[in-house]
């Protein structure tokens, strides 16, 4: 989410994931330190990468450096879990700070998106060489590319996986069975300003944004903008909690959304995860918050976090919310360190509103096809994605912008996120893209932000709230 009034995001476009590994290139040496890379993923014009690097050594690595070229006419697009850096077709990814230590016997691996048909060659680990540089000599199992461009929609329907999705019930937290919920600036932008307790009623969750990142490590801080007090004419931290609890009067919940774009909360350790667990916990005592919402754009350990979150919510109960709203491209392999997070804890996990914006194409669950955003099967194709990979319909919700000024991208009609939610849930007003079932039980929808849509008159709110209580 942004602060400002444009949030222009440049992602790639072709994005993520048919199953079944295509070719793996075996260190040569199992006895030290080690990468390998494996295709994990490959739809002709582009595929999903993955390096693995194992220390087969005696002492722990601190520290490493996977750099490799890649052929003319083959590009890189987004990566994760590791840094880039390029020079030409020569590529050199480096850990993170939560996954540069690697003991005797482990592993860590980090993937990143291909276009065009080569492969990494010339790869070295640390300077030395990482083993398997050369490809095998039996061409890789893979389906040729087709020779005529791909379609550009899908076939109308698409063979059911053969496990359906997971219906453990939710947790407990008070919740109608579908809900809206919407992002209340604390902060002063071009939007209008609004007291927390001026939240249009169609709202079921108020996210608060943001929670930002102290002086130490993992912890989070939370006070009312000295901006926004002065635009509003005096808004004091008393004036906010009064407000959360006028609305929890109201029925609503108010929960503390920790990030945003510009956000730089780092919970890469057991420390930090107990900095981010204590600091949140304070600002629930101290504001009266029902939740947190994690929507951290700059990365996240998911290790760590969901050791935080599980932490958080031993200490508040059951009926503690927990939120999500990553960026798309967060959302589009469970490989991913995002989606694994969401996987993870799922068993406490609310619901992930993504970011169904700011995203460019991307590939839908079927793979068939790159759907542009803005559209009905972009919203339907993605969201498949988490439907289908374990999340459980109640989980899953619909993140959208509130009309001009709130994205760079990806705006839509409110009518369209209503049929979005339709296809979903019955499986009508579908575009060409049809999802493999239908999930009475999506949870709902989300936008950036409440004051966005004050501001441009409030179409999000009064068209998608009442349809929500439509749905099965």
């Amino acid at each position: 989410m942004s602060r400002s009034r444009s949030l222009v995001l440049t992602l790639v476009a072709a994005v993520v994931a048919a199953l079944g590994a295509v070719w793996v290139a075996m260190p040569a040496f199992a006895a030290g330190v080690s990468a390998s890379f494996v295709k994990t993923a490959d739809w002709g014009a582009g595929w999903e990468g993955k390096y693995t690097i194992t220390n087969g050594g005696g002492s722990t690595v601190d520290g490493w450096s996977v750099a490799f070229d890649l052929p003319a006419g083959t590009t890189l697009g987004s990566y994760w879990d590791a840094l880039l850096t390029s020079s030409g077709q020569r590529h050199t990814f480096t850990n993170r700070s939560w996954n540069g230590s690697i003991a005797p016997g482990a592993s860590v691996s980090f993937g990143f998106l291909g276009a065009g048909p080569g492969s990494p060659a010339n790869c070295r680990l640390n300077g030395a060489s990482c083993g398997g540089d050369t490809p095998p000599t039996t061409p890789p199992p893979t389906t040729p590319p087709p020779t005529t461009p791909p379609p550009t929609t899908p076939p109308p329907t698409t063979p059911p996986p053969t496990t359906p999705p997971p219906t453990t019930p939710p947790p407990t937290t008070g919740l109608p069975k579908h809900i809206l919920t919407g992002y209340w600036h604390n902060f002063d932008n071009p939007a209008v300003e609004l007291r927390l307790r001026d939240v249009p009623a169609e709202y079921d969750v108020v996210a608060v944004a943001f929670a930002d990142a102290t002086a130490t490590p993992g912890a989070v801080g939370f006070a009312v903008d000295p901006g926004l007090s002065a635009a509003l004419g005096g808004y004091t931290d008393a004036d906010f909690s009064a407000d959360v609890r006028t609305l929890q009067a109201r029925g609503k919940k108010v929960i503390i959304s920790v990030g945003g774009e510009t956000g730089r909360v780092a919970v890469n350790d057991a420390a930090s995860a107990a900095a981010f667990s204590d600091s949140v916990h304070a600002l629930i005592q101290r504001y009266g918050f029902d939740g947190v919402d994690i929507d951290l754009e700059n990365g996240l350990n998911p290790t760590y976090m969901g050791q935080a979150l599980r932490s958080l919510r031993a200490r508040v109960g059951a009926g503690l919310i927990i939120a999500m709203a990553p960026q798309t491209i967060d959302m589009q392999s469970p490989g991913g360190s995002y989606f694994k997070l969401a996987l993870d804890i799922r068993d406490i996990l609310t619901v992930v509103n993504t970011q169904f914006y700011n995203s460019g194409a991307m590939l839908g669950c079927d793979r068939n096809a790159a759907y542009p955003q803005g559209t009905v099967n972009f919203i339907v194709a993605l969201a498949c994605i988490q439907l289908e990979a374990g999340l459980r319909p109640d989980q899953v919700g619909l993140g959208l912008p509130a009309g001009t000024g709130a994205a760079g991208g990806g705006v839509v009609a409110p009518a369209v996120v209503n049929a979005a939610l339709d296809c979903l849930a019955r499986g009508t007003n579908c575009g060409s893209f049809r999802p493999p079932r239908t999930y009475p039980g999506i949870r709902g929808a989300m936008t950036w932000s409440v004051n966005w849509d004050v501001t441009n008159g409030n179409g999000f709110a009064r068209t998608v709230a009442p349809h929500l209580d439509t749905l099965p």
